[in-house]
């Protein structure tokens, strides 16, 4: 286990969900329900499982693409996204 790519990564990911839409969506539902708990074990599921297809896809795709090449398409198609958001489209 690389401790360090584990802490950097745990750090990058932590940071860039709070306040994420994604945090208020639970907030939202775990306010709306009786059941916590079940929201609670959705939510951690949902997000462990679109985390592994992230993994694994990049796994993939960083055998055929560079990843220099790769993060200036993730971070391109996030600025995209973001605009076309601020857009109202």
């Amino acid at each position: 286990m690389d401790w360090q790519v584990f802490f950097t990564t745990f750090t990058m990911i932590f940071v860039a969900e709070m306040g994420d839409k994604t945090q208020f969506a639970a907030l939202a539902a775990s306010a709306g329900s009786k059941s916590t708990t079940s929201v609670l074990l959705a939510v951690v599921l949902a997000l462990s499982f679109a985390g592994v297809l992230g993994v694994v896809a990049g796994k993939y795709l960083g055998e055929f693409i560079s990843p220099q090449h790769i993060k200036w398409v993730s971070g391109t198609l996030f600025i995209s996204i973001g605009i076309w958001i601020l857009a109202g489209k």
